[in-house]
């Protein structure tokens, strides 16, 4: 009695946890090639395939500028590749309503490829000239971190539905 979930909580925790998990790899390591995941993209995407409603469609022109202003890459290119990651999550939902596990890993892990690979394509445009093996790494980490990250945003979402108590 007397508890619901936090209005102001459930609608701040998934745009947050995406701006910190895009931001909070830039404080540790500064390199010339990338080592990490792209963590906020993960999130991103968790949050769209756990709850599809939640974030807007055009969740990904903000969400994707922050990650533009942090990550290095060309400016506008995570933009450009979160709204079509968004797009192709909302298609997929509405195709096959129905998932599981597997097929959730499979749909993220072609995004993850995709995203990487067009961040590679578009960073190379802007004379990166880097080789393609450069890459490599952050794919196959970015691919097995996303059951992890799916896990944290489960977790957050929890967090953002608890019930808090109501005084009057």
């Amino acid at each position: 009695m007397n508890r619901a979930p936090s209005p102001i909580l459930a609608q701040v925790v998934p745009w947050l946890s995406v701006v910190l998990a895009t931001i909070v790899p830039t404080w540790f390591v500064i390199a010339s090639a990338p080592m990490f995941p792209p963590f906020g993209f993960l999130t991103f995407l968790a949050w769209r395939q756990l709850r599809p409603g939640l974030l807007p469609l055009w969740a990904g022109l903000p969400l994707g500028l922050v990650d533009d202003l942090f990550s290095g890459q060309p400016f506008g290119s995570a933009v450009l590749l979160w709204s079509l990651a968004a797009i192709a999550i909302d298609n997929l939902e509405e195709r096959f309503p129905w998932r599981n596990f597997a097929t959730e890993w499979l749909v993220a892990t072609s995004l993850i490829i995709l995203y990487i690979l067009g961040s590679y394509l578009l960073s190379n445009l802007v004379a990166a000239n880097a080789p393609i093996h450069v890459v490599v790494p952050q794919l196959v980490i970015s691919i097995f971190a996303y059951p992890l990250i799916g896990r944290l945003v489960a977790v957050l979402d929890r967090l953002r539905l608890t019930a808090v108590r109501i005084t009057r």
